[in-house]
């Protein structure tokens, strides 16, 4: 008998980096695509596809005998695409958001005098922003009453309110 040993290779483990690499690669095709799908979608050409697919279904409605199946394909169609849909909005608007967040930070940031306590107001609680908001009706009162009279502060009138608990003011004379 022949005892010859074959060797056979080994794989090395999935190490997390290539697992991170390979997901993060994955990750970045599927925004590709949802991208690309969220472009067309909100385009001319596609609500010109969906105005002729209805034309078409209205139109083939006689032939089928307006049958339940008929009336089901365009159920069934539009609610699947509805569905898609919403995550493809949310995710647009999720990037917005996000976008538009960074560059009044990046305007902030760069304003010299600006108060920056306010960089990244999207990560505080409903509660939290609530309440600032409120902070900041309180100080556009106490500017109103405060007014001269062409609605704006008087000269060399400086009004500072606490704006958080640990002290903050705003200066309204910046």
């Amino acid at each position: 008998m022949n005892t010859t040993s074959q060797h056979t290779a080994v794989k090395p483990a999935d190490t997390s980096r290539t697992r991170l690499a390979r997901e993060g690669r994955a990750r970045n095709v599927l925004e590709q695509f949802a991208g690309a799908v969220a472009e067309w979608a909100g385009g001319s050409l596609a609500f010109a596809f969906a105005v002729v697919l209805i034309i078409v279904w209205a139109a083939s409605g006689p032939y089928f005998h307006y049958s339940d199946t008929w009336q089901l394909v365009i159920n069934t169609g539009t609610t699947v695409i509805t569905f898609l849909m919403v995550f493809l909005i949310q995710r647009s608007q999720n990037k917005d958001a996000r976008a538009v967040h960074l560059k009044l930070n990046e305007i902030v940031a760069s304003l010299q005098g600006a108060s920056n306590r306010l960089i990244n107001v999207e990560d505080l609680t409903e509660a939290e922003v609530r309440a600032l908001h409120e902070r900041y009706s309180q100080f556009v009162e106490a500017m109103d009453r405060d007014a001269g009279p062409q609605g704006r502060p008087e000269s060399g009138a400086s009004m500072n309110m606490e704006l958080s608990g640990t002290g903050d003011a705003v200066d309204s004379t910046r």
